[in-house]
């Protein structure tokens, strides 16, 4: 009933008719690897197809980056080039289990210490 009440709330606060509530994360793929080339473009291409698409058939939208952030093991700045991942979708039961999964399928095939996320609710319409 309060997530009802909830999603009632927020889409009555949505600007516009047209929008309903959903949820957005936004994910940051770094592609250097520790002891080889970086992440090449037919890598990524073949994670997209293979866990990407599959964990959100409804789409995303991929852009290029170039992130930085501070390693913790060796307090040094680390520069590379990244891939941002949008996803809208409706709320869901499973989406949070979705996103662990396609964080935790790159973090693994690619030796990654992480990959940055960030969720939050938004109106939106497609």
């Amino acid at each position: 009933m309060l997530a009802l009440l909830l999603a009632a709330s927020v889409a009555a606060s949505c600007p516009l008719a047209s929008e309903k509530p959903m949820i957005e994360a936004q994910l940051f793929f770094g592609r250097d690897i520790a002891g080889r080339a970086p992440v090449s473009d037919k890598e990524w291409t073949d994670f997209v197809a293979a866990v990407l698409a599959r964990d959100f058939p409804d789409g995303f939208t991929v852009s290029d980056g170039n992130g930085e952030w501070r390693d913790p093991v060796f307090n040094a700045v680390v520069r590379e080039q990244t891939k941002i991942v949008v996803i809208a979708t409706a709320p869901s039961p499973d989406f949070a289990k979705r996103l662990q999964d396609v964080t935790d399928a790159y973090r693994g095939r690619f030796h990654q210490q992480s990959v940055g996320v960030i969720t939050h609710d938004v109106c939106a319409s497609f």
